[in-house]
């Protein structure tokens, strides 16, 4: 099965300000990789860069196999359409749209058929548990519920990978585990490929793998396995303690 994301000597500067460093990462298909480091890391502009919103400075990037380097603007644009989804911290929901509305909006701005969008919803929603919120705007919703929304709207393009930054930092701890168990479901259930940027170990236990960051590169990586959700927790807490103290 094709690699979802290679990246071979990646470099990302700003001026002469080197923020990325020889990044060398592969994500394959189906994982749930969490990237963490200490803020100024690189770990938003790795997912910045990767997920084609920035440029690389020197390296390459592939996607299903396509470089980024072969792609012009127009191409890149609709390849993150169609094979890219997104959760964002701050939900990104249009508060003049329905739930539904929002969810089917990538969908729609496609064209698709009617018949199509609600074949695709009907899973999506049952997996996050929203199916009695789709008549309801976003200011009718709590927090948690928005971000599932936002969950179902990022893989109802059936995307290559879904990039998620921060996406538990506006939520209370019981909303915030509510979604990391869902996004568990949804990588499970649908094989979906998920990478998440977060500063927050507990986040990233849920994971299956953990690639830590520190001045631009990567300092080290390991793997959930067999381990269950609380050692591998501890196992992060300690590998962060390793690296430098904390990731915040």
């Amino acid at each position: 099965m094709e690699t979802v994301i290679q990246t071979k000597n990646l470099s990302k500067s700003y001026g002469s300000n080197p923020v990325l460093k020889n990044i060398d990462l592969a994500i394959q298909p189906g994982e749930l990789t969490a990237i963490m480091g200490p803020s100024g890391s690189g770990k938003s502009t790795l997912m910045n860069v990767l997920s084609t919103i920035d440029q690389l400075s020197g390296g390459e990037v592939w996607i299903e196999g396509k470089s980024l380097l072969d792609m012009k603007k127009k191409s890149l644009r609709q390849f993150r359409q169609e094979r890219m989804g997104f959760i964002f911290q701050d939900y990104n929901l249009l508060d003049t749209l329905t739930v539904k509305e929002n969810i089917l909006l990538p969908l729609s701005l496609r064209q698709f058929k009617a018949a199509e969008m609600e074949a695709r919803l009907a899973p999506i929603i049952k997996a996050l548990h929203i199916e009695g919120l789709l008549a309801k705007y976003p200011n009718e919703i709590s927090g948690g519920q928005k971000q599932r929304v936002a969950s179902a709207r990022a893989i109802i393009t059936e995307p290559a990978i879904v990039f998620a930054d921060e996406p538990t930092g506006a939520l209370d701890s019981r909303s915030a585990t509510q979604l990391l168990e869902q996004l568990v479901s949804l990588n499970t259930t649908f094989n979906t490929t998920i990478m998440m940027v977060t500063h927050d170990s507990y986040a990233a236990s849920y994971c299956k793998r953990v690639v830590f960051l520190r001045d631009g590169a990567i300092v080290s990586e390991i793997y959930a396995g067999e381990q269950s959700q609380k050692d591998f927790y501890e196992r992060i807490l300690e590998t962060q303690s390793l690296i430098g103290g904390k990731l915040r």
